[in-house]
């Protein structure tokens, strides 16, 4: 397959700024949202009514960079600045912000579309869609890293990912629970096919299955 717009890769350049700087976005919007205008929250989350008829489609965007608590966003910008540091580093930090941004709107767009079409009104905010699709990509490119479940199971980096899918799977088809698993779904199945389109990588392959 020759070079085209979907494969032809960006120069490499590593900013070591790229990270730090989404996490303090993420940090700023939460801030602002959370003590200085709520109304924010409801503006730049993803509320599917909103986006059909008021056409707000911006949110398709902005929900992945706010959160509905300390937590949430203390655990994605964990996940965010450990898996995303070595893969930025990995694959240059434009294309990793090509990636993170397209992944993250792509699983927005997608699960508007099974929110609004499946009769729910599901409020989507949070990075983690992106940060699955981080994830993934990191267990492309580094299938023999171990990674501390709970900070004490090791566990390879591609054995988790199928884990990880397994989980969201199951998620996705039985119940919300305030968690959006469809999402995180999509976000792996995104960066899946980024890494067969753009990178032209098999992931199994990469994993040695």
């Amino acid at each position: 397959m020759g070079n085209n717009i979907l494969n032809r890769r960006m120069g490499y350049v590593f900013w070591p700024g790229l990270i730090p700087g989404l996490i303090a976005i993420n940090i700023v919007a939460f801030g602002l949202a959370a003590f200085l205008f709520p109304r924010l929250t409801y503006m730049l989350s993803l509320v599917p009514s909103l986006v059909h008829y008021k056409h707000w489609y911006w949110q398709f965007i902005t929900y992945m960079f706010m959160h509905g608590g300390v937590w949430h966003l203390m655990f994605n910008m964990l996940a965010l600045y450990m898996f995303g540091t070595p893969v930025s580093r990995s694959i240059g930090s434009n294309e990793f912000l090509l990636f993170y941004l397209l992944i993250g709107t792509l699983s927005g767009i997608a699960s508007y579309f099974s929110y609004f079409l499946t009769g729910h009104n599901y409020i989507l905010l949070g990075a983690s869609g992106a940060i699955y699709g981080v994830m993934l990509l990191f267990s492309v490119f580094f299938p023999s890293a171990v990674v501390l479940v709970f900070g004490v199971i090791p566990v390879r980096a591609p054995v988790l990912m199928l884990i990880y899918f397994a989980i969201e799977f199951l998620g996705s088809v039985t119940s919300y629970g305030g968690i959006a698993h469809i999402t995180h779904l999509f976000g792996l199945l995104f960066a899946l096919l980024y890494c067969l389109i753009r990178f032209r990588i098999r992931p199994w392959t990469a994993w040695g299955l």
